[in-house]
């Protein structure tokens, strides 16, 4: 074993190949059916075999009800489920609710107590026409909050200067007589049951039902209280011998204070709120701002507003939920309602977020634009900065496309996977796996990414997969030196855009860390282990004047505060000055031009970023050409470094990567486990950096491990290969369909390449459907020196390929390429078998999605010097 200052590559690189059965992907495992015991212990030794070393068990729309939610029956089946997961030594997460949101038990805390019923705060407004008494007409459980007049402006807000409060009580009447002749209305608010829902496990409880279960005042701690009655303790008394062992969590999801489908124009609210609020700096005049325009300070109230709301949701609910977990050797984890809500994972032992509904997708600039290109750096900076190993992402829920629940590709999960992990996620809980796709099951968030995908005889290249990525940002450091300074319930995304086309690593850093938990020194803000030099700013006025403060003692201290405004430029505010040069900047970095101003604050447009912080701190990663779509994550792990690149776009990339940690580098490919020594290129720099050869295909990641006190290996030369001929096979494929409703072969004969669907019969075909060729090789064409390469051009959607009856593996994305075959290859004939399987959609969906092999297919006979 070779041992570099205490770095261990050779144990290093065996943990990677085959990394702990922790950092196993855990699916939603959908209970959505006939739930038999049998079945489930079938299903978790299924997992076990593809490499899934733990689930989350989900009750989900379709559960039969002859077994009752949280019943003696159901937690029995759940107790034998988490039996076998232990035998095999899997690990479970539970799920706290029959379907979602969490913290209505299926509807059980509010059928417990009426009165723990999810509710909100409405405005009715009654114009003033002359009259000067005004009915209050309440329902039953409501209550009236505050009666106000408010001035009506032209554009049909309030002068904020014109509320006159008019009391509230018990009363049927209000009187109000205009003071001037200006348009006035009275303003009643009146705190009042949601009617919001939640959606249950039964056919006929989804949110759009008449059955749908209530959902519970989420903002008052005694119906948290019931919850955990009703939910953790039945769990606890059925598995307290598996708790801080086999189960490890408790699953909340997205809490919805006032339920799906709730009465329009609602606000969270419960009773006693407004107390709460004022040490927010609600005050009660400032009702009106929460539904009307009241001038420029609107923004403010409305933000003070849900800073109180931000804050009731974590005493009431989030805090008892991690109390109770804590105390029971167990995690809280899941996630807030929304991508971008960080301060309210600060109660989750293990911060989550999710990927749902496509809210960042492949292609474009669509991974970065949005609140939602903020969560894969909102549950792992949460996590960072609050000393957490792990955060976790619910990831793939109804991804589909087109309009078509079935259509998701293997294409798509592996840009997910990777748009996650770059990001510094480390936990992924796909959505999900199916235990029935019987009837309407099947249509229910689909589709199954797990046991009923096309996907799933080779799913344990994609667990490994999972698991080496989630090994790789686990107990790690990011390098980040750059902090992109948020508020709790708002992560700026627009001036993240040009660090990530400029492979800037920076990490969003939460207002009240930064504030109380940020140790200002020697120029930099550490909390933990990460260290900012640079904080960037891009609405200081949104922030309290206590941060303000903050920014400008950080400064003292010898940090650097950039404001981003696309204003900038413009401003004559600041002494326009040359920002200095970092000492290690690659030349032509440095020679960017760059405006910026004196000191240590800085005030830039977005698109000056990049080439400011090259200014202020020396590169850590640079890519020559320029390569906006390369997403790039620079970690440090029981001393090695390790720089993951990962290609976000649509086009190959093809450079030269300069590395900001010099030594040995080694290159880790954590699709396959494979691994080599990375020979760097000649350089006649400060010994402090590597320049080496890089090329990345699309969807493909790449590791390059660096051990700082090991040599370098310089190239020599640069390996080459020049293709000496190419065999098309354009002619003679034969085409053979297995999977047919009659479960029976059925073959087409010779078949030119294209979409099967324009074959009789296959418009609406899903399955696999086996091509065969032929071609011929020279007795030198497979000798030394020599390397043959299949390429099977396009392809939909997944293609596995055999050679003379030897396996080459499978291929779920382009490009659908075998680099070398050699090692199968003979001269003379040689037989190519190629297995397509397509879409599920085309099925279950009756689409007619393109589907097969489309070629061109060549074989490359090439000479190689290594």
């Amino acid at each position: 074993m070779e041992k570099r200052n205490g770095v261990m590559l050779e144990a290093l690189k065996k943990q990677f190949i085959e990394p702990d059965d922790e950092f196993s992907p855990m699916p939603f495992w959908f209970w959505n059916g006939r739930m038999e015991r049998e079945e489930i212990i079938g299903q978790i030794r299924d997992f076990r075999e593809k490499g899934v070393a733990g689930f989350v068990i989900h009750p989900r729309l379709g559960l039969c009800e002859s077994t009752p939610y949280l019943s003696d029956g159901y937690l029995n089946l759940v107790e034998a489920a988490v039996e076998e997961a232990e035998r095999l030594h899997m690990k479970v997460i539970l799920y706290d609710e029959a379907m979602y949101p969490s913290g209505s038990a299926m509807g059980m805390v509010v059928r417990d107590n009426p009165a723990y019923a999810s509710r909100g705060l409405k405005m009715i407004e009654i114009p003033c026409e002359g009259g000067s008494e005004f009915p209050v007409i309440l329902q039953d459980g409501e209550t009236l909050v505050s009666v106000q007049a408010v001035a009506k402006t032209f554009d049909g807000g309030i002068d904020p200067a014109k509320v006159v409060l008019l009391g509230a009580g018990n009363t049927d009447k209000v009187a109000f007589q205009p003071p001037d002749g200006g348009s006035w209305s009275v303003l009643l608010f009146v705190e009042t049951y949601s009617k919001g829902v939640i959606r249950g496990v039964y056919f006929g409880q989804d949110d759009v039902d008449p059955d749908a279960p209530p959902s519970a005042d989420l903002l008052n701690p005694k119906a948290t209280e019931t919850f955990i009655r009703l939910t953790h303790e039945a769990y606890y008394g059925k598995l307290q011998r598996f708790f801080g062992s086999t189960v490890i969590a408790m699953f909340t999801d997205e809490p919805n204070i006032l339920g799906r489908k709730p009465i329009r124009d609602l606000k969270p609210w419960t009773d006693g709120f407004l107390s709460y609020a004022r040490r927010f700096g609600l005050k009660e005049e400032q009702l009106p701002a929460l539904w009307l325009d009241a001038g420029h300070g609107t923004g403010d109230i409305r933000a003070a507003y849900q800073k109180a709301v931000n804050a009731k949701l974590t005493d009431s609910f989030y805090r008892p939920l991690s109390v109770w977990c804590e105390e029971h050797g167990i995690q809280l984890t899941g996630h807030p309602g929304h991508s971008d809500e960080i301060g309210l994972l600060d109660y989750f032992q293990l911060p989550g977020q999710d990927i749902v509904w496509r809210v960042v997708e492949p292609g474009g600039d669509k991974g970065l634009q949005g609140a939602g290109s903020t969560l894969g750096k909102c549950s792992s900076d949460a996590a960072r900065h609050r000393g957490r190993r792990r955060n976790l992402n619910e990831c793939f829920g109804a991804c589909f496309k087109d309009g078509l629940g079935w259509h998701f590709t293997a294409d798509e999960m592996k840009w997910y996977m990777d748009w996650l992990f770059v990001r510094g996620v480390n936990l992924l809980v796909p959505h999900a796996f199916y235990y029935s796709i019987e009837g309407e099951r099947r249509d229910e968030r689909p589709p199954d990414v797990g046991p009923n995908s096309i996907w799933w005889p080779h799913y344990r290249h994609i667990s490994d997969y999972m698991r080496r990525m989630s090994w790789l940002m686990t107990d790690s450091v990011n390098a980040a030196r750059t902090a992109i300074l948020c508020e709790e319930d708002r992560m700026p995304w627009e001036i993240a855009i040009p660090l990530y086309r400029s492979q800037i690593e920076f990490n969003y850093l939460e207002e009240r860390l930064f504030t109380d938990s940020c140790m200002l020194r020697d120029g930099e803000a550490r909390i933990g282990d990460y260290g900012y030099s640079v904080i960037i700013v891009d609405r200081p006025e949104q922030f309290s004047a206590k941060t303000r403060s903050r920014l400008e003692e950080f400064v003292q201290s010898g940090g650097t505060v950039i404001v981003v405004s696309e204003e900038a430029s413009e401003s004559g505010d600041l002494e326009l000055a040359e920002a200095p040069v970092a000492a290690g900047v690659d030349t032509a970095l440095a020679a960017l031009p760059v405006a910026s101003y004196s000191g240590s604050q800085h005030a830039v447009s977005g698109s000056e970023l990049p080439a400011l912080i090259d200014r202020l701190i020396a590169r850590d990663v640079g890519l020559s050409p320029a390569a906006s779509d390369i997403r790039i994550s620079h970690v440090r792990k029981e001393g090695a470094h390790f720089y993951l690149l990962v290609n976000e776009g649509e086009e190959r990339w093809e450079g030269i990567a300069l590395l900001g940690t010099a030594g040995f580098v080694e290159k880790w490919d954590p699709w396959t486990g494979g691994s080599s020594v990375q020979p760097v290129l000649p350089t006649s720099g400060t010994g402090r950096s590597v320049r080496l050869p890089v090329a990345l295909e699309r969807r493909e990641s790449v590791i390059l491990c660096v051990d700082p006190s090991g040599t370098p290996v310089v190239a020599a030369s640069v390996a080459t290969s020049h293709t000496m001929r190419t065999i098309r096979l354009d002619a003679g494929w034969t085409a053979t369909v297995s999977g047919t409703k009659d479960d029976e072969c059925v073959s087409f004969g010779a078949v030119e390449l294209g979409s099967w669907t324009g074959w009789d019969g296959m418009e609406h075909f899903s399955g696999k459907v086996e091509y065969g060729n032929e071609f011929h090789l020279e007795q030198e064409d497979v000798g030394a020196g020599r390397s043959i390469r299949l390429d099977l051009g396009e392809a939909e959607e997944m293609a596995s390929v055999e050679l003379n009856g030897t396996e080459l593996g499978v291929r779920f994305w382009k490009p659908y390429r075998y680099a070398d075959i050699s090692a199968a290859a003979v001269p003379g004939l040689n037989r190519l078998r190629v297995t397509i399987a397509n879409s599920l959609a085309n099925a279950y969906n009756e689409a007619s999605l393109p589907s097969g092999l489309f070629g061109p297919v060549t074989v490359d006979i090439a000479e190689t010097n290594e």
